[in-house]
């Protein structure tokens, strides 16, 4: 850059800089966006432009506008090291010299918010190995900060953040009325010690986690990484690292930022990455450099003389997408994600590898998707903020009621008895006196809210939440994983579900993938016939296949139809093209450290299966390059020209790939859902197509997974054309995607059929007993799977979710709005008639014109029934018109299997339910195509299984096995809702009891604020007394053991329907703490009332009458939590029977001469 020598500059030190950004805030609004600092080695200068005219800091402004202008951009400038103190003005940091800040009219001071947003970034452009240009650009550095605070703004921040809770603000503004003499009625430390208690127990915890979070970013920020500069590798350190720096990454090391791969030590610049960070999946995948960059090898100085320039698509969150062009000498590359090495991949199997920075920092997809996730919150806290508000109004009622009183008192009495009873200094009316007295009672009665509630609760569902992590019986040896509880939030939800929605593959099923059968050219293989010709069933005894003849072949694979093995050995021809097909058409990465013995890289299960499929049968994929596939067939060698890769995506449905033989043929092979396919066939297929249809049915009705494969043969002029025409389409950057499925589609036209291929997906063990149990436990189960229709019902009837006894099974496949429409309400029509008249409860809120989402009531069919709908139906059934018809036709049925749905389908169908429903809704999956699903459900379960971890990493709980989920619900959610309702009734009620006899007292004390009970005995109730036996019972309670649980699941039906704690139990339990109230005033006043002691003097003074209620309060609520408590351990009688003696302890000690002559101003009584 160059400097300006003819503006005038103002210097200014770090610590002027600092005390001007905390005075001048407010002035920065004014900041222009184009704005460059220019340091040397002892001075800076700040230029910024406006219009056309360049000024400096000093322009027209003076003084401390001035440095707050400096200051502000020097500091909000995203490249500036943390905190202004450490930075000595003589010796600036490298990275400030020629500095360009971002150009952002927004900020951050301390961790606060000011401004407007920066501006968005539309397109990226870089250049390799050029700083300078790419510095104009203001991309963000290599530097990460996921921390919240620091050790200035901690203190402020997260006292800000706890006072948002309505229950700590309330306990706030009651400390500040206690500090006004006029209104105290009790000691500043009644209020003081519990909220600081609760406070600081927080405010620690969140401190732990800042600090772990600090230190998180610390170490990830100063890992080293080689950093090509000068045609020399330079060790640095993470955050230096700059976009359009060329760095050099080694085997098993982090990939630094978002780097596009240049070149590496493996053959044709394959590159081996672990991605478990980014989706937990740990299976190896393989990234290839461009061949125009993969020459560069590790040749420093070709590297650095590297000046090509990439343009792409902006930062987002999308890991599976890139898109982009390259330029080297004039000539455009297209860029994709296979080409991409994303930060928090590690670089595996593989010596080094060059990349060039595209992202970095803040930018990478890996800290793009580290968006803060929904906070789900339960029906129960819903409730108890509802509650909360609600015990406000009745406080302010009580306190109303109260000041009324003392008003008139005081006009009355109080007013002719000032010579006894003088009014305070300042009151000179009875009026003015109930004013003040209203204040005071607020700050009486304020336990009625007690401020231990909400750590109460924190406190019971993260116990619950261990019992889940430690439950044996929810661990599953084989991989070695235990149930996790991975939010301490949602586990009293658990007890409540209505729905679950279920992904089919991986979720019901192993997602263990084997080669079971095929149709090749109008003939099935894989069944087993007898001597008679009769079909017998395959067993574990049934001989299998002897491949020995293929010395390439996988052991493990296991095949029974040797007819099969016979057209291969005949040279059938038609067999031969099925497994070639299978062995190019794909994704996977061989790799072979041990001559002869194969492992494939699959992506998914289903293309491992059928490569692995053909290798047995003697057409053995055996390497890839860019642009070759090299296949052993039948023993011989060949190479095949790669030309091209059509990708596979859920709206295609399908991939090929076009080849050249080694004999010159130009072919594309296709393999893809029948349903699309099908469509794209030559008309001279049609026989074939029905012999074909007839297999896969019959496939589909066995529960296996099924695809159609299919060829091409193409004319070398015609694809010469089209390769070109590809080409353009893949290097520019606007409409990539639908230029590319264009030509697509115009290639794969007019194919020959070939056959199909049908995979066996085993279900899950205890799949059908745990749906059964759910079942009976009033769980309604909807299967949410992208498979074709016949595979999902016969999956269906495997594990029990339909049976022959249902009154009717629905199927739902119009392909109209109208023809989905009639379906539904036939459907609905035979289930429940009535349900079409006008006085039907329904129908009578669907004419209401209502704003608010319309929440449906519960309509019971007159049977049992099941409901299939598929994909293009449910895209019909979703919109706006006819989203109700379909809630309301689904939920009267038992079991709902929806197919061939999309991921975001998924979504809409459980957002549909949480719409319309008074349920808590439950979604579980295993793959990244759940995700959507599980995070909009309530709860999200996650399964670990052969899909990698996506769904886990975005679930709410999470196991291995689906059997488990009935023990998550039965056992852990019935006893953590029934815990939690037992809680808020117990807790609501003793505070009540606790509280209201100060509203009995005020009607015998002139309304005058004065308390019952000593203020030590209303600061340590809460606290201390009465905690820990409530906390026995919420944490250990159960009414039955795991065991009955799980043998009778209806016990599970009353959290469905929210029995246990709602408006109803509330008003139970506050009449029932109004009545105890009562008793415990009225009792121990009328046994002291008038009475005298033997020597003659009265036993009905304040103290002992003090002593006494407070002394009946804490017996009372220790025997009803022992009538509450349903399972005796040796906890709950320790934390009852020690809260008593603790009380009697502190009661003897503080009632003590001793006490009273040590502390005279804190213990007024005397023993």
């Amino acid at each position: 850059m160059r400097p300006i020598q003819s503006i005038e500059t103002k210097i200014i030190s770090p610590p002027k800089l600092y005390f001007s950004v905390l005075f001048a805030t407010h002035l920065l609004d004014i900041m222009s966006p184009k704005c460059v600092l220019v340091t040397g080695e002892s001075r800076m200068c700040l230029l910024y432009r406006q219009g056309m005219n360049l000024f400096s800091v000093l322009g027209s402004e003076h003084g401390l506008l001035a440095a707050a202008r400096l200051a502000a951009l020097v500091y909000f400038g995203q490249r500036f090291p943390e905190g202004l103190g450490g930075w000595d003005v003589d010796e600036p940091p490298r990275e400030l010299h020629g500095l360009v800040l971002k150009p952002t009219l927004g900020m951050s001071l301390f961790g606060w918010k000011f401004g407007k947003k920066k501006f968005k970034e539309e397109e990226r452009q870089l250049q390799a190995n050029n700083r300078d240009f790419n510095l104009q650009f203001q991309y963000a550095s290599n530097s990460i900060k996921t921390s919240k605070y620091n050790v200035f703004t901690f203190l402020p921040l997260n006292l800000f953040e706890q006072f948002q809770r309505i229950a700590n603000a309330y306990f706030l503004f009651l400390l500040i009325l206690q500090l006004i003499p006029e209104i105290s009625s009790l000691a500043w430390f009644t209020t003081v010690v519990p909220l600081v208690l609760v406070l600081a127990v927080s405010g620690i915890k969140d401190a732990i986690d800042d600090f772990n979070r600090h230190r998180s970013d610390n170490h990830v920020n100063n890992r080293p990484v080689q950093v090509l500069i000068n045609s020399r590798l330079k060790e640095d350190k993470w955050m230096n690292v700059q976009v359009g720096d060329i760095i050099k990454l080694e085997n098993n090391n982090f990939v630094t930022a978002d780097l596009l791969l240049l070149s590496s030590s493996e053959p044709h610049s394959l590159t081996y990455i672990e991605t478990a960070e980014l989706d937990g999946e740990t299976n190896l995948k393989v990234k290839q450099a461009l061949t125009v960059t993969a020459e560069m090898g590790e040749d420093l100085q070709k590297l650095s003389d590297f000046k090509g320039e990439v343009k792409c698509e902006a930062p987002n969150n999308k890991l599976d997408k890139f898109m982009g062009t390259l330029t080297v000498h004039g000539e455009k590359y297209a860029l994709d994600n296979e080409k991409m090495l994303l930060r928090g991949c590690t670089i595996r199997n593989t010596e080094w590898c060059f990349g060039l920075v595209i992202f970095a920092g803040p930018d990478t997809k890996l800290m793009q998707n580290s968006g803060k996730t929904t906070f789900k919150r339960t029906s129960i806290d819903r409730l108890m903020n509802f509650l909360v508000l609600l015990i406000f109004a009745f406080l302010a009622l009580m306190c109303f009621i109260l000041a009324i009183g003392n008003g008139i008192w005081e006009h009355d009495k109080g007013y002719y008895f000032q010579v006894y009873l003088p009014w305070a200094e300042g009151v000179n009316a009875a009026a003015y006196s109930g004013f003040l007295m209203f204040w005071s009672y607020v700050i009486i009665l304020n336990t009625v809210v007690p401020i231990s509630l909400y750590v109460s609760v924190e406190i019971i569902r993260l116990g619950n939440s261990f019992y889940i992590d430690w439950d044996r019986k929810m661990y599953y040896p084989l991989k070695d994983t235990p149930a996790q509880a991975r939010t301490t939030t949602l586990n009293e939800e658990l007890g409540q579900i209505k729905y679950i929605f279920s992904d089919k593959t991986g979720t019901l099923t192993q997602n263990i993938m084997a080669f079971n059968k095929c149709s090749i050219n109008g003939k099935s293989y894989g069944d087993v016939y007898d001597l008679m010709g009769n079909r017998i069933e395959v067993t574990e005894e049934t001989e299998k296949v002897d491949f020995s003849y293929n010395p390439l072949a996988d052991p493990k694979f296991a095949f029974h139809d040797h007819s099969l093995v016979e057209a291969v050995k005949l040279n059938d021809a038609p067999t031969h093209s099925f497994f070639r097909l299978l062995s190019l058409c794909h994704t996977v990465m061989p790799e072979e450290k041990v001559e002869g013995q194969l492992v494939y890289q699959a992506q998914s299960p289903d293309e491992g299966a059928l490569v692995t499929a053909a290798r047995n049968f003697g057409f053995v994929f055996r390497a890839r390059t860019p642009e070759t596939i090299t296949v052993v067939e039948m023993g011989e060698t060949k190479t095949y020209q790669l030309l091209a890769i059509l990708d596979f995506n859920n709206v295609r449905k399908r991939m090929s790939v076009i080849v050249r033989s080694p004999e010159g043929n130009l072919t594309l092979y296709c393999k893809g859902a029948d349903t699309i396919l099908y469509e794209l066939l030559h008309p001279s297929c049609g026989d074939l197509k029905e012999e074909t249809t007839e297999h896969l049915n019959e496939f589909a009705g066995e529960g296996l997974r099924t695809l159609v494969v299919a060829f091409k043969n193409l004319e070398e002029k015609y694809f010469e054309d089209w390769i070109k025409r590809h080409h353009q389409a893949s290097t520019v950057l606007e409409g990539r995607e639908e230029k590319l499925s264009k030509l697509y589609e115009e290639i794969e036209k007019d194919l020959m059929l070939l056959g199909a291929t049908a995979i066996e997906d085993k279900l899950q063990d205890g799949v059908p007993q745990t749906i059964e149990t759910l079942s009976k436990a009033h769980i309604k189960l909807w299967v949410l799977t992208g498979d074709k229709q016949e595979t999902a019902v016969n999956i269906g009837y495997s594990c029990n979710l339909l049976y022959d006894d249902m009154a009717d099974i629905f199927i739902i496949e119009g392909s109209t709005s109208s023809d989905v429409l009639t379906e539904l309400r036939d459907a609905r029509k035979k289930m429940k008639p009535e349900s079409f008249s006008e006085s039907d409860e329904a129908n009578v809120q669907f004419e209401k014109k209502t704003k608010k989402s319309c929440i449906l009531p519960e309509e019971q069919a007159n049977g049992v029934y099941g409901l299939i709908i598929n994909g293009h139906s449910l895209a019909y059934a979703l919109e706006g018109n006819l989203e109700q018809e379909l809630v309301r036709t689904a939920c009267m049925c038992k079991v709902v299997i929806c197919c061939r749905v999309t991921p975001l389908q998924k979504a809409q169908v459980v957002e549909l339910v949480k719409k319309y429903k008074k349920a808590v809704t439950l979604a579980i999956g295993d793959g990244a195509n759940d995700v959507s699903m599980i995070k909009t459900a309530h709860i999200g379960v996650g399964i670990s299984g052969q899909e990698g971890m996506q769904a886990v990493l975005s679930s709410d709980f999470s196991f291995a096995q689906f059997r488990y989920l009935q023990r998550l619900l039965l056992v852990h959610g019935r006893w953590s809702y029934i815990r939690m309702c037992k809680f808020l009734r117990y807790f609501f009620y003793k505070n009540f009891a606790f509280t209201l006899v100060h509203f009995w007292y005020g009607f015998f004390s002139g309304f005058s604020a004065q308390t019952v009970y000593d203020e030590w005995f209303i600061t340590l109730y809460n606290l201390i007394y009465t905690s820990l036996p409530v906390l026995g019972m919420s944490l250990f309670d159960q009414d039955v053991d795991d065991g009955w649980s799980m043998q009778f699941p209806q016990l599970y039906t009353p959290g469905q329907q929210n029995l246990y704690f709602n408006k109803v139990e509330f008003i139970k339990c506050m009449l029932h703490g109004v009545y105890s109230s009562l008793i415990l005033f009225f009792v121990p006043y009328g046994a002291m009332y008038d009475t005298m002691r033997s020597d003659g003097k009265a036993v009905a003074d304040y103290q002992s009458f003090a002593l006494m209620a407070q002394t009946c309060l804490l017996i009372v609520v220790s025997v009803q939590i022992g009538l509450d408590t349903a399972y005796w351990t040796a906890v709950n009688q320790f934390f009852i029977w020690g809260s008593l003696a603790v009380y009697f302890a502190i009661t003897f000690t503080m009632y003590s001469d001793g006490a009273y002559l040590i502390f005279t101003a804190s213990f007024p009584f005397v023993g």
